[in-house]
């Protein structure tokens, strides 16, 4: 079952540039991993220093996998440093 998981992420203020190219390179890795099917970044109008990256995953194990994996997890280490608080994170599937 496809799922889809929601991240919100609330970064440091002046630290845009750095969190925009810690995603994308997050995003490049995500592409390879088995299950990956789609993600896209997104920043609230109302709230410029919050993102949220959306990802759709063929299964709950694909992102599990992705989750656990190290070069994921030595980008996310980079990313929470910009964070001012710790990330959000909800799964959904399709019902």
């Amino acid at each position: 079952m496809a799922i889809k998981v929601i991240i919100e992420r609330k970064i440091k203020e002046g630290k845009e540039k750095e969190i925009g190219e810690l995603l994308r390179a997050l995003r490049a890795k995500a592409l390879l991993a088995p299950g990956y099917i789609s993600g896209q970044t997104l920043r609230a109008i109302d709230d410029p220093n919050v993102f949220v990256v959306i990802s759709t995953w063929k299964s709950l194990e694909d992102w599990q996998r992705w989750e656990q994996d190290p070069e994921r997890n030595e980008l996310q280490q980079k990313i929470n440093e910009l964070l001012q608080e710790p990330p959000k994170f909800r799964i959904f599937y399709f019902g």
